[in-house]
């Protein structure tokens, strides 16, 4: 694969759009609360079509190929999500209570639905592939990293109470989860495909519009995001770094590699582990009021080394299967 490609197609318009988004959020002509709102849109609406309507076109057949990835991305994904958790809850120990499920629900999660069509599509082409790949790997996320996050993170808090008698349901986060869009569309879809339902080609255009929205919306809203809050770097947000752009990649390469993964989802599988920390931890760390600066300096800086790092591991990836 032609790393200049990559890099000219892939890396630089989501520097120039992210640059847009932060330059109008300090001219102020956005806020944090717009980003907020813009994040709304992409994951309730735009990022959903776009993952139903590329799903749909799939078959039985790729649904089946791609049951190993599925597996692989569910088992390393979570095992980077809990090693960053552990980390965070037994080697700081003085940071507040919950930091730990913060820090895992940033750096223990790729940015996928975010940044997945946005960086895949450039590199891979637009097709039903990369939907699956962005879907399988954005349930693993919404659907199941996300709850355990918010029920370590209420576990936390809780703790930190001791007086306190209110227990939340362990699978209150779950439900809630699996009731957005961005989790229950693409798993709509892939029943949808297994079910056997042609899906009618007039439909698909009616879901364009909206779905084109995701990648650039996303990517401008995590400039307004990154411009509304101070970044301070410190040894925490580096640690989250590497184990983001350096652990996940090499863990999902390394297990496709023993499981002899398809070629070409293995390389998109770890493209989508080297993406930067997901926007998503932000948001609840910012709802939750915790561990806020350091999550945001940890995803900034992931951000910006994430530039070298994806062409370096798509470099990797290739030497790693003979191309």
């Amino acid at each position: 694969m032609n790393i200049t490609h990559v890099i000219l197609y892939a890396i630089v318009p989501i520097i120039v759009v992210m640059l847009a988004g932060y330059i109008a959020g300090k001219k102020g002509a956005f806020t944090g609360d717009d980003a907020k709102k813009f994040n709304k849109v992409v994951l309730d609406f735009a990022l959903p079509a776009a993952l139903f309507v590329s799903i749909v076109d799939a078959s039985r057949e790729m649904l089946v190929k791609d049951l190993k990835l599925s597996l692989i991305s569910l088992v390393v994904i979570m095992f980077c999500f809990m090693t960053v958790y552990f980390i965070y809850k037994y080697c700081f120990r003085k940071n507040p209570p919950g930091s730990a499920a913060v820090m895992a629900l940033i750096s223990g999660s790729p940015t996928i639905g975010f940044l997945g069509f946005a960086v895949l599509e450039p590199i891979f082409g637009t097709t039903p592939f990369v939907a699956l790949v962005v879907a399988i790997v954005g349930i693993v996320v919404n659907a199941v990293g996300i709850p355990v996050g918010l029920s370590l993170l209420n576990a936390a808090k809780e703790n930190a109470q001791p007086g306190s008698t209110k227990k939340e349901s362990a699978w209150k986060p779950v439900i809630h989860a699996l009731a957005q869009p961005v989790a229950w569309a693409p798993i709509l879809a892939v029943i949808w495909v297994v079910i056997g339902l042609p899906w009618p080609k007039w439909a698909s255009p009616s879901f364009d519009l909206i779905k084109g929205a995701n990648a650039s919306m996303a990517v401008f809203s995590a400039g307004v995001t990154l411009s509304a809050v101070k970044i301070v770097i410190n040894w925490q947000a580096i640690l989250g770094s590497i184990l983001k752009l350096i652990m996940m990649p090499a863990l999902l390469l390394i297990a496709g590699l023993i499981f002899k993964m398809d070629p070409l989802n293995l390389k998109m599988l770890v493209v989508a582990g080297v993406l930067p920390p997901a926007f998503s931890g932000i948001i609840i760390a910012d709802e939750y009021d915790t561990y806020v600066a350091t999550g945001t300096s940890s995803l900034t800086l992931s951000v910006i080394l994430f530039m070298g790092f994806c062409p370096l591991w798509i470099w990797i990836t290739e030497m790693c299967l003979g191309h």
